[in-house]
């Protein structure tokens, strides 16, 4: 039996990219799911394409409406009695300098980024210490590890999940709480397309490196392993990419990292 029979997990940011690549994983894997975004005709398209339409409920979500979120939190809950594993995976890139961009956009993605994350954490925790099980699958990046021009916020949010959620894990293991962080290299998904300039524009451009990424579906099957064979971080993506390679660096060889990645052509 597959490790995910029956299992219920949440996934945000499901309307496309990773998000959507793990409903169709996690789906054929034989979970129920409850898939979350702001588009909800986007989540309609995923649940119809999911397979199992039957096993997924839709939950239409604003990562940057924190207002929202206890409600959010009883409704996925009720939605098939329990919630056993929650992959935290909407988000938004940026590409701007750090002395162009403006203090609303270090906090939009913040907001979006990191503090969704922690709140829709805290709302959840009760319900798992109270079943004795769960799992927070955390969407990191590379950009979690290192850091590169142009992506000053996003590197903080990326950065400060790996922090928050490594202190979680300390404090929830004896409940039988699972946390594992995963950092994707260069995913095939619309994220440089979406990511936000200086002044909060969408950037409207499909970097090279992402263009020719690792495939979302194959990235999905990597993070589910990684959630069943219960690492606690994990690195996605290309075996042995230049990513992989620059987060060695960065753990080996912390001076020489720096030199090269601040000569790094953004992507």
């Amino acid at each position: 039996m597959s490790f995910y029979q029956n299992k219920i997990a949440w996934i945000t940011g499901a309307s496309s990219g990773i998000g959507e690549a793990l409903v169709y994983e996690l789906s054929k894997a034989g979970a129920k799911l409850i898939i979350s975004a702001r588009r909800e005709a986007e989540l309609e398209r995923v649940r119809q394409q999911s397979g199992h339409p039957e096993n997924v409920f839709i939950l239409p979500l604003d990562l940057e409406a924190p207002a929202t979120f206890d409600a959010a939190v009883q409704m996925a809950i009720a939605a098939f009695g329990r919630i056993d594993l929650v992959f935290h995976n909407g988000g938004i890139s940026q590409r701007s300098l750090v002395k162009d961009t403006l203090p609303a956009i270090h906090r939009k993605i913040m907001e979006i980024d990191y503090f969704s994350y922690i709140e829709l954490t805290r709302l959840l925790l009760p319900h798992f210490q109270q079943q004795r099980s769960g799992h927070l699958v955390v969407i990191s990046s590379v950009m979690g590890k290192i850091g590169t021009p142009l992506r000053s916020a996003y590197a903080a949010a990326k950065h400060a999940l790996h922090g928050y959620f490594d202190c979680l894990r300390a404090e929830v293991w004896k409940d039988n709480i699972g946390v594992t962080v995963i950092t994707p290299g260069y995913i095939r998904t619309k994220v440089t397309m979406n990511a936000v300039t200086a002044t909060g524009e969408k950037l409207n451009r499909e970097g090279k490196e992402i263009g020719n990424g690792y495939p979302a579906d194959r990235t999905a099957a990597q993070i589910a392993k990684a959630v069943e064979n219960g690492k606690y971080e994990k690195y996605v993506g290309k075996p042995f990419s230049k990513e992989w390679m620059a987060i060695q660096l960065m753990r080996f060889f912390p001076a020489m990292a720096m030199r090269v990645f601040r000569n790094a052509v953004p992507d």
